[in-house]
């Protein structure tokens, strides 16, 4: 079909008070595809009539650039130039932009210093166009010149040239390498993997060595930090071409974060996850995007715009997985309802490890108490830390303590027992760091509050030694003793769970099993194990000379009795800190572990191969497939009823290609063939 551009006939300036260009025809673009240099007269030259350079094809453009350039300005018969000096000039051959502007122009007084301005210095747009224009004309100088000047033999080793080094890029882009190093100079012991590695190769291969690096010409030597770029561009871009097309256009997930750089520069990374027509789970890392905040509205708009240059449609979305952060899952103008707006089937399913771990960071975000708790931990672990001296002395009053046990026999000896404990800073994103670290704050607390006495009197920095005694001062109190075993108790309960979840053999039943299971058992120290919570920290405080309260006495919040509340201490402990810490952790673990992805999940797990598909349940799956609604409508969800039916009686024992087989996604494959 036949493209169509309005062409403006240039009139007189002075005849109109809007754009000399008042009157438009209709006229037909001309279209090209590949010309020779016979053709390149019959190309048209008028401005309204030719068509975009850039939609010829890439191979021609150059010669067709050069085509209008030797043509010169092109102006219609019928223009008029102003009668002034100015006019003169531009019949000699000048173009001035205001005479095709799109908006109105006036002063033709005053055309010279606006063509002046125009042009402007050495480093303007319109110098460096006409220093390319140049460029171009030089003929003797073009690549393709150049190259067919050179013998059969000189285009054969500079393409060996190119494929060494592709070959070298393509081998530190698997395996994630860096390629620069410090020095690259040739006096250089290590200029970096990528020379050192093209020099290796080299070494191996005599006819490689013999036209690389040094030995190659000086300017074709095909190793320079712009021509690496330009490869590893070039394997990016076939690399995502390869996924794209494997993809075949299906619908596919989305895993995303961001994080700052070393530039402090907002990068997101894009991962695409989906089934292949063999039936194989894909995740394949597609790409970096910078973005200029971290807002949900501003993560939202790079992912999509992604999606849309490499011909992704957002409809295609069917999962999202990202971090915990409100940006990301919240419920009201997150990343993952944003999406879920437009697409109602990219249902969002977190990480079940990491949201156990987000449990305990909420945890501690809404109760003060197990903030401060934790903060006072992190404290004690940095003054014990702070020097390989302190952490002597914490190793060899430890064993000092563990002579005397076994001298007493309080504990005995045997493999494996006894073994060193140390102090392991709690990471945010590392649940079972914070139980073991607790874990071996209870069974070193002597030996810790020796290092910190030890500190407060020797240290020669003031600061370290007033905080020292600060700290031996408020965790040899009931209340810290207090919150150390409940919060023990309570990571030690949700440990297992974290265990099972991180098992890269774990199904989905299981797991979700472990979560109620921890659930109940939660609910139940609740109920009916404060007593015997109270009695572990009794005998712990009776061991270690911490007083401990009268538990019927009246509660003080500070340091003032004047601030008594009309509470005992035991009341406080119980309803204050031991409902209220309990309460809190049911209350994140329901809402990480939401219905929707609980009943997504086990729809999942019912296809489990475990026993001859003995976790089978119909109606999880069926409940499963209503998630999707534009996948099974009503009539499908019927068929998928019976074809469910007539699927477990086959598998159970009709084929023996469903045996033995270890996974969902093992599952997948075997549906495909």
């Amino acid at each position: 079909m036949d493209k169509y551009v309005t062409r403006s006939k240039i009139g007189h300036p002075s005849s109109s008070s809007t754009h000399p260009s008042t009157v438009s025809t209709i006229a037909p673009k001309i279209q090209r595809k590949t010309f020779i240099s016979d053709d390149l007269e019959s190309l048209e030259t008028g401005p309204g009539i030719r068509i975009s350079i850039a939609e010829d094809n890439p191979n021609i453009r150059d010669d067709i650039r050069r085509y209008y350039i030797l043509k010169k300005p092109c102006q219609p018969k019928d223009h008029k130039f102003p009668k002034t000096k100015f006019g003169k000039e531009m019949r000699r051959g000048y173009v001035v932009e205001a005479a095709f502007t799109k908006t109105d122009y006036r002063a033709w007084n005053k055309a010279t210093e606006r063509f002046r301005a125009h042009v402007g210095d050495i480093n303007s747009i319109h110098n460096k166009c006409f220093n390319k224009m140049l460029d171009l004309m030089k003929q003797s100088q073009s690549i393709h010149t150049s190259f067919d000047k050179k013998s059969k033999k000189e285009k054969s080793e500079s393409w060996r040239r190119l494929s060494t080094s592709v070959d070298v890029t393509k081998f530190l882009l698997k395996l994630g390498l860096s390629f620069r190093g410090h020095d690259e100079s040739r006096s250089s012991s290590n200029r970096g993997i990528f020379l050192e590695l093209l020099q290796w190769y080299g070494d191996i291969n005599e006819d490689v060595g013999n036209i690389i690096l040094e030995k190659a010409p000086k300017n074709e030597m095909m190793c320079s930090p712009s021509i690496q770029k330009d490869i590893v561009d070039s394997c990016a871009k076939e690399t995502i071409k390869s996924i794209l097309e494997d993809l075949d256009e299906d619908y596919f997930g989305i895993l995303v974060d961001e994080s700052k750089d070393v530039s402090h520069k907002e990068k997101m990374t894009l991962v695409l996850r989906y089934v292949n027509k063999e039936g194989e789970v894909i995740e394949r890392f597609v790409g970096i995007i910078h973005v200029s905040d971290t807002s949900a509205c501003s993560l939202k708009e790079a992912i999509y715009s992604f999606l849309s240059d490499h011909s992704l449609s957002p409809s295609q979305i069917r999962g999202q997985g990202y971090d915990g952060a409100s940006n990301m899952q919240g419920h009201l103008n997150g990343l993952k309802t944003l999406i879920l707006n437009e697409t109602p089937s990219a249902y969002y399913i977190h990480y079940f490890a990491h949201q156990l771990q987000l449990t305990l960071v909420a945890l501690a975000n809404k109760d003060s108490n197990v903030d401060d708790f934790f903060c006072l931990v992190t404290n004690v672990l940095n003054i014990v830390g702070a020097s390989f001296k302190r952490k002597d002395l914490l190793r060899k009053h430890q064993a000092e303590q563990l002579e005397e046990l076994l001298i007493s026999g309080e504990v005995h000896t045997g493999r494996g027992l006894n073994q060193e404990c140390g102090l392991q800073r709690p990471s945010d994103t590392r649940w079972g760091s914070h139980c073991r670290t607790l874990d071996n704050l209870i069974v070193l607390f002597p030996s810790v509050i020796h290092v910190l006495e030890f500190t407060g009197s020797e240290c020669p920095n003031y600061t370290d030694r007033l905080l020292a005694k600060t700290l031996v001062d408020t965790i040899k109190k009931f209340n810290f003793s207090f919150m150390l075993h409940l919060m023990w108790k309570v990571l030690m309960m949700t440990n297992e769970l974290n265990f099972s979840l991180q098992r890269m053999d774990q199904d989905i039943v299981n797991a979700m099993g472990f979560l109620a299971l921890t659930k109940q058992r939660l609910q139940n120290m609740r109920d009916n194990e404060f007593e015997s919570l109270m009695d572990d920290v009794s005998s712990f405080c009776d061991k270690h000379d911490i007083v401990i309260p009268k538990m019927d006495a009246s509660y003080f919040p500070g340091k003032s009795k004047r601030k008594a509340l009309d509470v005992t201490y035991s009341h406080h402990l119980r309803v204050e800190i031991f409902y209220v810490v309990i309460d809190l952790h049911l209350q994140e673990l329901n809402n990480y572990f939401d219905v929707v992805s609980t009943d997504l999940l086990l729809g999942m797990g019912s296809l489990n191969l475990v026993n001859s598909f003995d976790s089978f349940d119909k109606s999880k799956i069926m409940r499963l497939a209503e998630y999707y609604m534009n996948e099974f409508d009503n009539n499908k969800l019927r068929d998928l009823s019976f074809q469910l039916d007539s699927f477990i009686v086959y598998v159970r024992g009709s084929d023996k290609r469903f045996f033995n087989l270890k996974g969902i996604s093992d599952l997948a494959k075997v549906l495909v063939k």
